[in-house]
């Protein structure tokens, strides 16, 4: 380890105080990983010194990936708590291409969900979050299949911006951009990295940044090299650092807060506490660009405040404000910070500068023990209605504090009269303030628009790469100390009682005063037929009273066009039926529900996501529905659904005009059994509901006795002992991802082909994102191989669909993504399931 990395690291704690400390510490990150990004009161004393350690520091490194959990979550610790450097994570996509092992959140709402996960690892390393626009695709085995999909010049700009608002010395790739065994997008992300950092010096990339960003040339970019089962070799080439120590603070390892941060990428199975090692922590890097390094990451990048201009006398400030600290009266160092404040207003303005200016008022607020909060009665507030806020101001410390009022978004001035505030006695404002009419309603920024082919859109610039979308009502506490001028950010929320915490903070929300739903996700109508579609029209403001109305394509008719409601209370609900005509042709069509209240149209649906490790989410996106024209048959229409992870495949089973029935892992008996023509299940039910393998036996009774047993995709992690089929049968990680694959059909008289739909190479047009995925790559000379389909360039794969008779009935393994092309309405995709649900019948 150098001397300037010992500089910042202590030993770790004997293991009894170390669990003490973790114990505080985990209580206090605990709220704030639950809690919202909402002010919050001024912190514990105990991390004022790390903050003013942070001052002093004016290195910045930006580690950039592909998805959540790609990040060193070791090495961003280390470099934000232990070295006290600017730190981030650019994660080039939000993961909205995975899978959820929690719950049936898919897509964009996963996306949303990950976000959240990402922002609270942030919260417990101590480092930033950045994003690119990138949409998650699914997996990809070629990063130059990835960069066409995302419109490399689009996400390339994303990369250039971040790195020239954040302004990194050192750039850092968790993959390397040579491909090999690893994600398309892993490579891709590399490849870009090592682009942007080449590219963001230079005034004539990406001019129209220069608006409101300036150039910005990163020292050097490296690769931070690992291979899958363990670390490169240390005599290769490679720089070597130890990332190993523990928190100055808490005495908790960087080991254990890593993974503690990477733990809290719930969705993905990553949800174990467990302690790692707290020795010593090499970490390797090779060279991409720039200026080599052979000693540490930093090599000739002035770390301090010399490189400000006139600047070279802040950092010994710094550091005897931190000399004299004392944590037990942190207000003994506000004359000192305050002179600081001067000092750095007298300096040329910059990014990094007004940052830092920032961060020392931050410091400054928490040494007074000075805490700020707004609140309002309810979170939830409709475009044009008043807002009756409270403001509430404590302060601490016996340093004399004047509240000078409260700066609204419309206002340059603080609103109200000065008030001296009173150590321990907290001051009250309240005021009525009214959000505009044309608020728009809250909905995470880059889910406003259609998304454009690979990329989100975003008609802001400016909110490019942040994390989430900033205050709904953004405010300013305004402050006299000293005859200086202390101006705290501050928006409102409502404190709320949640399981566990009795003062979650939610913050304020724009929401329409109605949420509309579809009944069903998706439609299915024969050519020609009419089929009535109910929408769900729910209040969120008493007495609404409006008219419905529902859109359809081209083809389709709709009667009536429009229906009136009238909702007398918030919650109450009106279902309204409309009748539409399918054209006498196959098609598939896009229906739109909108309500008109007072003049102002909202075509919102309202999703409600709640995970215990996150606070709860709101989504209002467009209220879509989709219907298919097509002929369909089926037979054998007594099915049970054992869900798995989470999917939309029971309720399109529903639509196909089968008798759904819910089956527990207690319901898999004979007895319960012997009524059903069909059992499914689910993706991952194995992985995520180990009991399951008990039933096997009665399962396989089932379809020996003349049933169809259909099991979807397993993931073959943790699975080697269990015998997912009656015959032998290996699943390897194995899948297409192309979605426009050419099907072969391997078997092509077999009846899951034929009866009662007869399937053609029609039927795989238009899938979504994937084939397949998990194929088996073994078994049985019982199975029959259905299909086979391949990535460009590989041989094709026979595992997507595989069907063993047995007994009187049959036994299936798919691994056909089905959760993913049934909820899109994919027509042939409905047509197949069909049929595999009328093996035999």
């Amino acid at each position: 380890m150098t001397g300037l990395a010992q500089r910042f690291v202590r030993p770790a704690l004997s293991k009894r105080r170390l669990f003490r400390a973790l114990a505080s510490l985990a209580a206090l990150l605990g709220g704030l990983a639950s809690a919202t990004a909402a002010p919050t009161p001024a912190p514990s004393t105990d991390m004022i010194l790390p903050q003013l350690r942070s001052l002093r520091e004016m290195g910045s490194v930006l580690y950039v990936a592909a998805h959540p959990d790609d990040e060193n979550t070791q090495l961003i610790t280390y470099l934000a708590r232990g070295r006290h450097y600017r730190t981030a994570y650019l994660s080039l996509t939000r993961g909205d291409g995975g899978q959820n092992v929690l719950g049936p959140e898919l897509g964009e709402e996963l996306g949303v969900i990950r976000t959240q996960e990402l922002l609270a690892a942030r919260r417990i390393d101590g480092g930033r979050q950045f994003f690119s626009r990138a949409i998650d695709f699914g997996f990809s085995k070629d990063y130059r299949e990835t960069l066409r999909f995302w419109d490399e010049r689009q996400v390339l700009g994303d990369v250039v911006r971040v790195i020239r608002q954040f302004r990194p010395d050192v750039v850092i790739t968790r993959f390397s951009t040579e491909p090999g065994g690893t994600h398309g997008h892993h490579t891709a992300s590399a490849v870009l990295a090592l682009e942007a950092s080449k590219l963001a010096g230079d005034p004539k990339q990406f001019p129209e940044q220069l608006a409101t960003l300036a150039p910005w040339q990163p020292r050097r970019i490296l690769w931070n090299a690992w291979r899958p089962g363990g670390m490169l070799p240390s005599d290769t080439g490679f720089l070597q650092i130890d990332a190993g120590g523990s928190d100055f603070v808490t005495g908790e390892s960087f080991a254990s807060m890593a993974g503690r941060s990477r733990s809290m990428h719930k969705t993905q199975g990553f949800d174990k506490f467990a302690f790692a090692p707290a020795g010593p922590r090499p970490e390797l890097f090779r060279l991409l660009g720039g200026e080599p390094a052979t000693k540490d990451l930093m090599d000739g990048v002035d770390t301090t405040w010399a490189r400000i201009p006139g600047g070279a006398a802040t950092g010994p400030a710094i550091d005897q404000i931190i000399d004299h600290y004392d944590p037990q009266n942190p207000a003994a160092s506000v004359p000192a910070l305050l002179a600081l404040r001067t000092q750095l207003a007298a300096l040329t303005h910059g990014p990094l500068l007004d940052e830092k200016r920032r961060q020392l008022d931050r410091i400054l607020q928490d040494c007074l023990g000075l805490s700020v909060e707004t609140t309002v009665a309810r979170a939830e507030v409709v475009p044009g209605e008043a807002m009756s806020l409270r403001h509430t101001a404590t302060v601490q410390s016996t340093v004399p504090v004047r509240w000078l009022g409260v700066r609204y978004p419309d206002s340059k001035r603080p609103a109200g009269r000065p008030l001296e505030l009173k150590p321990g006695s907290p001051a009250v404002r309240t005021a009525t303030q009214t959000l505009s009419a044309k608020a728009p309603l809250s909905q995470p920024y880059w889910l406003r628009a259609e998304p454009g082919a690979g990329v989100f859109r975003v008609d802001d610039a400016d909110l490019i790469g942040r994390p989430e979308n900033p205050p709904a009502f953004p405010l300013e506490q305004v402050f006299e100390v000293a005859g200086q001028t202390l101006a705290i950010p501050d928006e409102p929320v409502q404190i709320v009682s949640e399981a566990g915490q009795t003062r979650a903070r939610r913050r304020l929300e724009v929401i329409a005063p109605v949420a509309l739903k579809f009944a069903e996700e998706v439609r299915q109508f024969s050519p020609g037929a009419t089929r009535p579609v109910d929408v769900e029209i729910t209040a969120f403001r008493p007495a609404v009273t409006g008219t419905l109305h529902l859109a359809v394509p081209a083809g389709w008719t709709v009667a009536p066009a429009a229906r009136a409601f009238r909702l007398a209370t918030v919650g109450a609900r009106a279902s309204l039926q409309f009748a539409v005509t399918a054209p006498d042709r196959a098609a598939t069509a896009t229906l739109a529900a909108s309500a008109e209240i007072g003049g102002v149209n909202y075509r919102n649906e309202r999703v409600e996501i709640r995970y215990a490790h996150l606070a709860p989410l709101l989504l209002q996106p467009a209220a879509l529905g989709k219907a298919m024209s097509l002929d369909l048959a089926v037979r054998g229409r007594n099915v049970g659904y054992v869900a798995g992870a989470g999917d939309s495949v029971a309720a399109a089973l529903a639509e196909m005009g089968c008798t759904v029935s819910a089956l527990a892992d207690t319901d898999l008996t004979p007895a319960r059994l012997q009524s059903l023509d069909t059992v499914v299940l689910g993706i991952r039910a194995f992985n995520v509901h180990p009991e399951l393998a008990a039933r096997l036996p009665a399962l396989f009774a089932f379809a020996e006795g003349g049933g169809n047993l259909i099991v979807q995709y397993q993931n073959p992690n943790g699975l080697k002992d269990t015998p997912l089929a009656p015959f032998p049968l290996q699943l390897s990680a194995d899948r297409v991802t192309d979605e426009t694959a050419a099907m072969t059909f391997l078997a092509p008289d077999h009846p899951v082909l034929n009866v009662p739909n007869r399937i053609t190479p029609a039927d795989f047009a238009g899938w979504v994102q994937e084939r397949g995925l998990y194929f088996p790559n073994k078994w049985d000379d019982h199975f029959v191989p259905i299909l086979a389909c391949n990535d460009p360039g590989e041989a094709p794969l026979k595992g997507g669909l595989l069907i063993a008779p047995y007994g009187k009935g049959h036994f299936v393994y798919t691994g056909l993504a089905w959760f993913r092309q049934l909820p899109a309405g994919v027509p042939g995709a409905y047509r197949l399931f069909a049929n595999l649900v009328s093996l035999g019948k």
